[in-house]
C-alpha cells in the first residue's frame, strides 16, 4: 500500500535534484578552466585547422612544398609555446597596470620586450 503522502515527497524530491543546477560565482569558470588546460598536455589548436594555415603559408612562398605530419606537430608545439609564452607576458604587464584584461598594447609590449619586430599592429 502506498501512501500519497510519501509518493508526493518522492516527486518533489526528483524534481528538485533535476530542476536545480549548479551556480558559479563570477569568476571561479575561467580559473576552473585555466587549472584544466594548466593540467593537460594536449595541443590546444585543433590540428586541422593548424595545418591548413601553414599549408596556405608555404604555398604562398612555394607551390610544390609537401610536409610530414611530424614536421607540423613540432611547428604546433613550437606556436603554442611561444603563444602561451607571450600570452603570459601580456598578462604580466596587463597586471602591472592594474588591470585584469589584456589589451593589444600589453601584447605589443611584450613582443618589443622580447625583442620582436612589430608587424603593423596598431
Amino acid at each position: 500500500m502506498l501512501n500519497i503522502n510519501n509518493e508526493k515527497f518522492i516527486n518533489q524530491s526528483i524534481l528538485k535534484g533535476i530542476s536545480k543546477r549548479k551556480r558559479f560565482r563570477p569568476g571561479e569558470k575561467p580559473l576552473k578552466e585555466i587549472r584544466k588546460f594548466q593540467r593537460s598536455t594536449d595541443l590546444l589548436i585543433n590540428k586541422l585547422p593548424f595545418t591548413r594555415l601553414v599549408k596556405e603559408i608555404t604555398f604562398s612562398f612555394n607551390h610544390s612544398l609537401q610536409w610530414q605530419g611530424i614536421a607540423l606537430e613540432a611547428i604546433q608545439h613550437a606556436a603554442e609555446d611561444y603563444i602561451i609564452g607571450l600570452m603570459g607576458d601580456a598578462n604580466l604587464s596587463a597586471l602591472h597596470a592594474k588591470r585584469v584584461t589584456i589589451l593589444p598594447k600589453d601584447l605589443q609590449l611584450a613582443r618589443r620586450i622580447r625583442g620582436i619586430s612589430d608587424l603593423n599592429i596598431k
